[in-house]
């Protein structure tokens, strides 16, 4: 049922744990219907702690069968189990004791995926951020660290394989068929990190040595048959413990590492000491049946979730709210070392070349998902005041706004700075439990010695604001003396629960490092000085509402290439004109400025268009635009995957954000027409691109291949979405030739947004009865059709009941309901409400069975007040029967309260 008084939780009311729990012993009888836990709690009140506390521990649909005091059964009239909350209650504990809890789990009974539950004929857990209380009664918050030993037993047949944390102990054959395993895990954690897998499984393992001389088991384990496609996982897993010694100088702490792909899985993976578990997308792949992108995006996560031993396990959150201290941090190690793992083994040119693209990834996905939830009702901070339900704030501000927060701190402090302050991070807090602060504190050493005693004070901001802040670009250029005056400004109003606080909040200016170089009329580098330095590139740091520096020896007026490689979170106002920007995107020295140009030339060009539609105007497009396009195509030297990014249009979420009011349709119509412009118009050197990118031999996912093969497809899209001649046979053929997914995927997605005709529907019905015995690429099926144009809500209803589809696998139901209701906006956003009839019946659906996953899917309208007119009023009454809707969970309750408070 729903909460009449959901209860909002406050960081600035955070208590200590009244007790220590320096060891926990568990027990697992395991069996997927029924598991009984025995869990023994060595218990030590604080010194600090009232004598009369009790212990509270928190417990959730759980079963208690006894408890047991220092050896003795504890009678009833001792504790109390709250039956709203789940805590149970012990009073009268000594100071010191064991506490021994004997409790029931029902694992095939757990459809949330959180705590032990059961995926095909395995067991598994995920026990963050609260789901630890599923498994057994305990402190399940991150600032109780203990030491674990876990003794697994199951039946032999059904679970040959019994893994937990740390090091294997012993494995022990019982009678009846059944065997132990039991494991000693000899670091601290909090009870989130805590995991077991129980099941049989392929294996695929190595061994190295770390730099100190010891040898570490390395395995990576999947469904049996699923073992040939963890070759890339275990290549990545070894690249990411020799990257975190080489560049951060942090050794693997462990005697083997773990890592086990479930086909169940409400997240990406999960950073569990030494065991971690990871949804089957970031674990398989071969070519035949995994992109580019799948590629990169396994290394990726496998490179987070190993980061993550050390920032996040070894220092860990002091609660929830610090919750970025770990994800930010490790967001932007995971993005550095993608970075290096691209530019690996490449000349410089092209090692930069692959940095840019990584950096331009970044900021695309940080635009489309993390700006639109700035400027919405669950806008917060990085690092939250309040929240109903943490797993509502597992969030792009938490994760890529995060990062980037990072991000300005080792743009501040330098690579060397940024080393020496992790360092001294480490130094002061390994073992720790801690908060946000204690990292900038470390980071704020470095910086007062690099900058004579200044401090970051006016940095910490970050951490306390919502929302994205403006920074205001003017030049005043004086040609009689050479300078120019460049004034920066900021501004950020307050946006989602910032609002509550009345219309005289202004919030304070933020520190934002600012890049900045200047091009002249000929497309030459200007190299001004500034405080008797001269350089081509300079970081401002804007700390105050207002600022100004004066460059001399300006050679002569200049077109300014503004925040370059993005040095912060911001969005740029400055007064380009067109030709400004098509100069800039021809000629501009820093590739990602570069690229920014064209992406900000390209914007206009939609926007206009999306106006000029809904004022029943005919759509063209401007012959500068067209022709900075044209540059790009023909321009010599341009890295082809760098290339596949500077022509590709921009995302319709980051374009809607700077619509007054949001309409996505015209947005989707309005990119649809420019694109097929640029295919009609610029046919020859499209066709030119396609057939100079093609790559011969075997696959290989390396950075210069991928980027031929990005180049290609979105010249075979452009093509098609022109109407080319010859440009459906051309896909026709690259489908049926493609020897890997990358190619074959493309080529189809490209047919299925051109037309259905029959040959596509052949194609269509043969990729699924190719690939219909592997799970991950029927979602690609599903995801590439939900998207397309062409589905309205009855195609999505008719693909809801295909037999392939199910809502209880997470996966699954991203492929299809997420995929129509967040990237088909014709689809959603239909004339007749249809498409929020079918976006709350399955908000609805999920939540009765897996909240978490039912809360992000709510997602999708919670900014339903910034739409025009027409689709505001439909999609707030969609939102309104939702949340009349009971039973409903918390996480979808505070989703649609926020939501409807605007």
């Amino acid at each position: 049922m729903r909460h009449a008084s959901p209860t909002t939780i406050l960081r600035q009311d955070y208590q200590a744990y009244p007790f220590q729990i320096p060891s926990i012993e568990l027990e697992f009888d395991l069996a997927a219907e029924t598991t009984r836990v025995i869990s023994r709690l060595h218990v030590q009140r604080k010194p600090d702690a009232p004598a009369q506390a009790a212990l509270v521990l928190d417990g959730e649909a759980l079963t208690l069968q006894s408890i047991h005091v220092d050896g003795q059964l504890l009678d009833a009239s001792r504790y109390q189990v709250d039956d709203a909350s789940g805590t149970l209650r012990i009073d009268g504990l000594p100071a010191d004791a064991q506490v021994q809890i004997t409790s029931l789990c029902r694992p095939a009974q757990n459809t949330t995926l959180m705590g032990l539950y059961v995926s095909g004929a395995s067991l598994f857990t995920q026990c963050e951020a609260e789901g630890f209380r599923r498994i057994t009664w305990f402190a399940d918050r991150p600032d109780v660290m203990s030491r674990y030993r876990v003794t697994l037993r199951a039946s032999q047949a059904d679970y040959p394989l019994l893994l937990s944390n740390g090091n294997l102990i012993e494995t022990t054959t019982l009678d009846g068929g059944r065997h132990q395993a039991v494991w000693e895990d000899p670091h601290p954690k909090p009870c989130y990190l805590f995991a077991l897998v129980a099941g049989q499984f392929d294996c695929r393992e190595s061994r190295l040595r770390t730099r100190s001389g010891r040898e570490a088991l390395l395995q990576v384990y999947a469904d049996p048959g699923s073992g040939t496609q963890t070759a890339w996982a275990l290549e990545s897993l070894e690249r990411s413990v020799r990257w975190d010694e080489q560049r951060f100088g942090l050794e693997l702490d462990l005697d083997r590492f773990m890592i086990v792909a479930a086909r169940d899985f409400n997240m990406g993976a999960m950073e569990n000491k030494g065991l971690n578990v990871f949804n089957a997308a970031y674990v398989l792949a071969d070519p035949q049946t995994a992109t580019d992108a799948n590629y990169r995006a396994i290394e990726a996560v496998i490179g987070h979730e190993y980061f993550h031993n050390w920032t996040g396990n070894r220092v860990t959150c002091r609660d929830w709210f610090q919750l970025s201290l770990k994800e930010g941090l490790t967001v932007f190690r995971d993005q550095e070392f993608t970075a290096d793992m691209m530019a690996a083994g490449l000349d410089a040119e092209a090692a930069a070349s692959a940095r840019t693209i990584k950096r331009i990834d970044d900021v695309t996905v940080l635009r489309a998902a993390q700006f639109p939830e700035d400027a919405g009702p669950m806008a917060h901070p990085i690092r939250p005041d309040s929240y109903q339900e943490i797993g509502n704030f597992y969030t792009a501000t938490v994760y890529e706004k995060g990062a980037e927060v990072i991000r300005m701190q080792h743009t501040l402090l330098g690579e060397a700075g940024f080393q020496e302050g992790i360092r001294e991070y480490f130094r002061r807090h390994d073992g720790q439990a801690v908060t946000c602060d204690d990292f900038v504190n470390a980071m704020e050493s470095v910086y007062k010695r690099l900058h004579s005693g200044k401090d970051l004070a006016v940095f910490r901001r970050w951490y306390e604001q919502a929302g994205t802040p403006r920074v205001r670009v003017e030049l005043d250029y004086d040609a009689a003396t050479r300078s120019c005056v460049v004034t920066l400004s900021q501004s950020n109003p307050p946006v989602g629960v910032e609002k509550e606080r009345g219309a005289d909040f202004i919030k304070a200016p933020l520190h934002i490092p600012f890049a900045i170089g200047f091009i002249a009329a000929d497309g030459q580098a200007l190299t001004p000085v500034l405080n008797g330095q001269q350089a081509d590139t300079f970081l401002l740091e804007l700390t105050e509402a207002r600022q100004q520096w004066r460059f001399e020896n300006m050679a002569s007026a200049p077109t300014p290439s503004l925040l370059r490689n993005f040095s912060a979170p911001v969005i740029v106002d400055y007064d380009w004109q067109d030709a400004d920007l098509a100069l800039l995107s021809a000629h501009d020295g820093n590739p990602f400025a570069r690229w920014e140009a064209g992406q900000e030339l390209a914007a206009r060009q939609v926007l206009a268009n999306a106006a000029r539609l809904r004022g029943g105007e005919p759509m063209h497009a401007d012959p500068v635009f067209v022709d900075a396009w044209r540059a790009q195509l023909s321009a010599p030297g341009l890295d082809a995957g760098y290339r596949a990014r500077a022509l590709a249009l921009p995302s319709e979420k980051a374009l809607a954000q700077r619509m007054e009011k949001m309409d996505p349709p015209a947005i989707a119509a309005a990119r649809d027409f420019l694109r097929a412009e640029l295919g009609r118009t610029l046919t020859p050197l499209w066709r030119a691109a396609y057939d100079a990118n093609e790559v011969a031999g075997p696959y290989s996912p390396d950075a210069p291949s991928a980027g031929k093969r990005a180049l290609r497809n979105l010249a075979l899209a452009y093509l098609l979405a022109g109407q080319a001649e010859g440009a459906r046979e051309l896909a026709l053929a690259q489908y049926d030739a493609a020897s890997n997914m990358t190619d074959g995927l493309a080529a189809l997605t490209a047919l299925v947004n051109d037309s259905r005709d029959a040959a596509t529907e052949q194609r269509l019905a043969a990729f699924y009865e190719t690939w219909k015995h592997d799970p991950l690429v029927v979602d690609k099926w599903f995801a590439l059709q939900a998207s397309s144009r062409a589905t309205d809500v009855a195609a999505a209803r008719r693909l809801l009941t295909h037999p392939a589809f199910t809502l209880r696998n997470p996966n699954r139901a991203r492929s299809l309901v997420f995929q129509f209701c967040l990237n088909n906006p014709a689809g959603l956003h239909q004339a007749d409400g249809a498409g929020y009839a079918f976006w709350t019946e399955q908000v609805l659906a999920l939540d009765a069975i897996n909240p978490e996953i039912a809360a992000r899917l709510a997602r999708a309208l919670d900014n339903w007040a910034a739409h025009a007119p027409a689709l505001s009023a439909p999609m707030r009454a969609a939102i309104e029967r939702v949340r009349a809707h009971q039973p409903l969970s918390r996480n979808v309750d505070e989703i649609t309260a926020k939501a409807l408070a605007l």
